[in-house]
């Protein structure tokens, strides 16, 4: 993917209509200079007209003459080599003095106190055309004339470029200081992004901190969705390394029962001898199992406590119900009496799954660590009730019970009560926390009111009620 610098996307679309402005701007200027200079110019034109037409006369003979002053052309004289023309015409065009091949348009561009101007051209040169129309009087008589008087437009032309090349500097100056104006907010404002990529550059690979620096509201977006990947990423990695030491080290034992008891079977000659020891392995690839089955829980549990894991409604009664038809057989070949009791119908917030994870590994851990006590049998009762917007799930068991220092142990994970004869230690905290993912709690209690040599234990559970039946049980 080809990459580019926002710096300069934003300096090109900030400079670009300042330049296009910048360039119309000296545009109109040229104009207004040429405008400026021609009515500057027109004047001392019409001027040096009007100083020409007061000496036009009626000689003795009856026709037109004039005595041109000096000073009627001295006006139009420039440090530029301006050239000036002129003619003066009677009626019908009647040549008097003059240029007479300056010829006179028809059209005029500007009319002031009844002199017209035009552009127009002599000899290649541009010339600029002042004509005035008048008459020339005597005691007797009476003669129209018609002067028209010329220049070149030298000047005029030094002076409309003077005007642009000041009024260019100017707007020049203006665009440079935006430009470098423009270009220090841009890198200000950019500023925060490179303190963000610093920031980040400096980390170690497994710091997966939440950026937590100031930054604009336009990319407080960008950081927040930035940090919640970086929280993800950081609890899927967390996850993995659960997942890898726990396995390390619970898989290490039923790994090295197989390999002592295929060594044991390799070595002996008796049949007797190699059947023990492949039911010593098959009990550990047994053990196995089901160590992989619950790191796989685990490892679920901990990515997703960060992960938007799908909460729907679920019938916890008809879960319980058949997980404990599950343990049926297994409780019946211990002489162990597992039952349910209580609500039908228990909706709840969670997932199906997860809970039935949950009560395997509750009626589980009642099966390891509960033993016969005075000669009585063993038994599990699972229990699910309703209580206003709660749902209380518990199994309890009639065992010699928990002290509240093993009760605080057994929350954490691989930690065995003393009555365990295997297991992995880890029953607990899962049902714990798959517990509060849905916003519930565990808690262990004793059966009976001796804190020291307790009778039985109760784990019991409070879920959340679905909407619907919190509505219900609120009327």
């Amino acid at each position: 993917m080809n990459s580019y610098s926002l710096r300069h996307r934003l300096l090109m679309w900030l400079l670009l209509p300042l330049l296009a402005i910048g360039l119309a701007a000296l545009l109109d200027t040229y104009n207004s200079a040429r405008q400026t200079a021609d009515e500057i110019s027109d004047r001392v034109l019409a001027g040096s007209a009007l100083a020409i037409a007061e000496r036009i006369f009626v000689n003795d003979d009856g026709k037109l003459d004039v005595d041109i002053p000096y000073v009627a052309l001295e006006m139009l004289t420039s440090a530029e080599d301006d050239r000036v023309f002129y003619i003066l015409e009677g009626a019908n065009n009647l040549f008097v003095t003059g240029y007479r091949k300056l010829d006179i348009p028809t059209s005029f561009d500007r009319v002031e106190n009844d002199i017209q101007f035009v552009n127009s051209t002599f000899k290649g040169f541009p010339i600029r055309l002042a004509v005035l129309k008048n008459a020339a009087s005597s005691s007797t008589i009476s003669l129209d004339y018609r002067l028209a008087i010329a220049e070149t437009t030298n000047a005029r032309n030094k002076m409309a470029r003077d005007i642009l090349v000041r009024s260019a500097a100017r707007q020049g100056l203006l665009i440079l200081t935006a430009i470098i104006a423009v270009w220090l907010a841009v890198s200000r404002a950019l500023l925060p992004l490179y303190k963000i990529r610093d920031a980040i550059g400096r980390r170690s690979t497994d710091d997966l901190r939440p950026i937590l620096h100031r930054v604009p509201i336009e990319i407080e977006g960008l950081v927040s969705t930035t940090n919640d990947l970086l929280s993800r990423i950081g609890t899927n990695v967390t996850a993995l390394k659960n997942f890898t030491t726990n396995a390390s080290h619970q898989l290490r034992t039923p790994l090295t029962v197989m390999h002592t008891h295929v060594e044991l079977a390799k070595r002996s000659k008796d049949k007797k001898t190699r059947d023990e020891a492949l039911n010593h392995i098959d009990d550990a690839v047994k053990d196995a199992e089901k160590v992989v089955s619950r790191l796989l829980v685990l490892a679920r549990m901990d990515s997703a406590v960060s992960q938007n894991l799908q909460k729907t409604n679920c019938d916890i009664s008809a879960v319980a119900k058949n997980i404990c038809t599950d343990f049926i057989s297994q409780t019946h070949a211990l002489d162990i009496d597992l039952g349910f009791e209580g609500d039908e119908n228990v909706q709840v917030i969670g997932d199906e799954i997860l809970y039935g994870e949950m009560l395997k590994n509750l009626i589980d851990n009642a099966i390891k660590h509960a033993v016969k006590a005075n000669d009585t049998y063993l038994k599990i009762t699972v229990r699910c009730e309703q209580s206003q917007d709660q749902c209380i799930l518990q199994v309890e068991d009639n065992g010699i019970g928990l002290t509240n220092e093993q009760k605080t142990n057994l929350m954490k994970r691989f930690s065995r009560g003393d009555n365990a004869s295997d297991g992995l230690g880890i029953g607990l905290p899962i049902a714990r926390e798959i517990a509060e993912l849905f916003g519930g709690t565990l808690s262990l209690l004793n059966s009976s009111t001796n804190t020291q040599a307790d009778t039985g234990l109760i784990v019991q559970i409070r879920l959340h009620l679905s909407g619907a039946l919190i509505r219900r049980s609120l009327k």
